[in-house]
């Protein structure tokens, strides 16, 4: 697998298709994202990572300030935007009910998430999937991304209920203001 990063090295989706520069997912304010178990910009702990690499697939601990008032539902995407593909992949999406302000480690289980919690698809199933970069490729970035919806999620164009949509679609079909956005970003390299 090192031969395989190396040669993909300079293949990466980058930050352009993430959910953070989506038109439909811009916000007039900032939310402050922060983890007690990294710094923005920093390593993940391995206990976060993917259990094929050795980790245990634990979602961090996230926290965030207050959301502006009006905020009708808060959605999460963690995306890694160093996939060697076109667009970043999409490790976890969830809704999080506004009361909320602050998830432990494990919130995001597909089989009991935290209450408040709602988890949807993600490019691999349901709930938090870990960091698994390939070997050699470099370092990735996971970008946490927090947006205040001014409406709760509704179907998306084609009918389909958020909980069944792909990540893509469901991304694309928000069409409830945003209030405010924040994001934490961590890094993995193997």
């Amino acid at each position: 697998m090192t031969l395989l990063g190396r040669l993909l090295k300079n293949r990466r989706s980058g930050d352009t298709h993430a959910a953070w520069n989506l038109p439909n997912l811009q916000g007039p304010q900032l939310l402050e994202v922060s983890s007690t178990h990294f710094d923005h910009g920093d390593k993940m702990p391995p206990a976060h990572h993917a259990k094929n690499v050795g980790g245990q697939n634990l979602s961090p601990h996230l926290a965030w300030s207050t959301p502006p008032t009006g905020t009708a539902q808060l959605l999460l995407v963690v995306e890694d935007t160093d996939v060697p593909t076109p667009r970043p992949a999409v490790h976890c999406v969830a809704l999080i009910d506004p009361a909320v302000h602050e998830l432990q480690p494990g919130a995001l289980a597909a089989e009991q998430p935290a209450p408040g919690v709602t988890v949807l698809r993600s490019f691999i199933g349901r709930g938090y999937k870990g960091p698994s970069p390939i070997k050699g490729h470099g370092p990735h970035q996971y970008s946490f991304q927090l947006f205040a919806l001014a409406a709760p999620l509704g179907a998306a164009p084609d009918g389909t209920a958020p909980d069944r949509a792909r990540p893509r679609a469901l991304l694309s079909s928000v069409t409830a203001p945003v209030l405010a956005r924040g994001r934490l970003i961590g890094t993995v390299e193997r």
